[in-house]
């Protein structure tokens, strides 16, 4: 959410830069609005201050035997009384309407993102690895021999409906192995902290990390006003929700294997063929929570991490950055990693990773003591896939994939799936 306090200081700057995500001037409605909830909370004050003036004196002109005096006092601190509740009530009407408005846009890009309309205008800044050259026509993760046995669509069409995937045998084992691979690194390597955390959060915290108001189409309400989280941001980063930290807690470093359940609204007709966009999903989720002097260094470090994930499956990648026509919502910055996959002959998204600066800890009222005293600040908040497991079982499996129909693993995964390496054209683990 926008400070109020640096758009009454700076509107230009404030409509320059959401204009930057296609937004059109919104400073002036704002201020109108913040300036007519000030006056209604100033003439409360005042209105106050005179119904404590005229409740000193009603005992005083009791006291003297003033009866007309004392019921015109009597009077007056009704009236203020009424007024200040009515004053009160509009001053709360128009702090809600503000906050709603403020709630509803999106945030401020940082002066490094690069402008544009849509993923059209991202600029890659590096990639890493080499698609392999294929003498045989690649196919699609579904299609493979391979995998055929152990990827059912019919029986989750059955169960659920469309979007759905049962995964069973050998691929259900491959793909659990790349979760506890991904977690293990993060953890061993990377000092992230591991965290187990509910899938179904009360409506404040996707208020907080920015699901709600605007996005609630996208993602699931349960009966009793519960949700389904779309991803552990939501809980990882709301463990510091209301609370102010000190400063050598920071940063905090996380990291969550869950479920993840998304309506995917508005995507009708995209990526229908296989497990690439799914109602429900499974995902390694990297959250910190830093020091706003921190915050751009902790976004190059989680990139490099979702990274080091890529490269140790030995899975070609690119990493580019979002223009701010296809950041997300909460996004400062977003790098998103894109894998190699031969079946679609393209780059596919599988991490991104974004800096939010303050904007989700003013949502949450998140702060944290300055070791040298003062006030508390906002915390700054970060995210990112560390990686999307089922996006990166899709990746595995055509990135391996063999002539004769078989898929040869990544060594990383070995361990976990008892030595084994190879994915046989029936399905069986070799």
């Amino acid at each position: 959410m926008h400070d109020i306090r640096a758009i009454r200081e700076n509107p230009a700057q404030f409509d320059a830069a959401l204009s930057r995500r296609g937004l059109s001037a919104l400073s002036s409605e704002i201020l109108a609005l913040d300036e007519a909830r000030r006056a209604c909370i100033l003439a409360a004050e005042t209105a106050q201050a005179a119904q404590n003036a005229a409740s000193k004196e009603v005992g005083a002109a009791k006291a003297r035997g003033d009866d007309a005096e004392f019921e015109r006092l009597r009077a007056l601190v009704a009236e203020k009384k009424a007024e200040i509740a009515a004053l009160n009530a509009e001053a709360g009407e128009k702090d809600a309407a503000l906050r709603d408005m403020l709630m509803a846009l999106p945030n401020r890009p940082d002066a490094s993102v690069p402008d544009g309309k849509d993923e059209a205008d991202n600029v890659e800044i590096r990639r890493w690895g080499s698609p392999r050259s294929l003498d045989f026509a690649a196919l699609e993760h579904y299609q493979l021999p391979a995998v055929k046995a152990g990827m059912d669509f019919e029986t989750a069409a059955k169960l659920s409906g469309a979007r759905f995937v049962v995964l069973s045998g050998a691929v259900a084992r491959v793909q659990r192995a790349l979760a506890q691979h991904m977690l293990d690194t993060h953890i061993d390597q990377h000092g992230l902290t591991e965290t187990w955390t509910p899938v179904l959060v009360k409506p404040e915290m996707m208020y907080g990390t920015g699901q709600l108001p605007k996005f609630g189409e996208d993602s699931y309400e349960t009966t009793n006003g519960w949700w389904l989280v779309p991803t552990a941001e939501v809980t990882l980063t709301n463990t510091v929700y209301g609370d102010t930290l000190e400063e050598s807690a920071l940063p905090k470093r996380m990291v969550a294997h869950t479920q993840c359940f998304r309506s995917e609204a508005g995507s009708a007709g995209r990526d229908t063929a296989g497990m690439l966009r799914q109602h429900q999903f499974e995902k390694v989720e990297m959250v910190s929570v830093t020091h706003p002097d921190q915050s751009m260094a902790e976004h190059d470090r989680m990139t490099r991490c979702a990274e080091a994930i890529l490269e140790g499956l030995e899975l070609p990648y690119r990493t580019i950055v979002l223009c701010t026509g296809d950041m997300g919502f909460g996004a400062v910055k977003t790098h998103d990693l894109e894998v190699w996959l031969p079946g679609q002959n393209t780059y596919r998204e599988i991490s991104s990773v974004s800096t939010c600066g303050d904007f989700q800890a003013r949502r949450m009222n998140a702060r944290f003591k300055p070791a040298g005293g003062g006030k508390p600040e906002f915390v700054h908040t970060l995210n990112g896939s560390g990686l999307a497991v089922g996006r990166c079982l899709i990746a595995v499996l055509e990135n391996g994939q063999q002539a004769d129909g078989s898929v040869t693993l990544p060594a990383v995964l070995h361990p976990y799936l008892g030595g084994k390496s190879i994915l046989t054209a029936e399905g069986h683990l070799a």
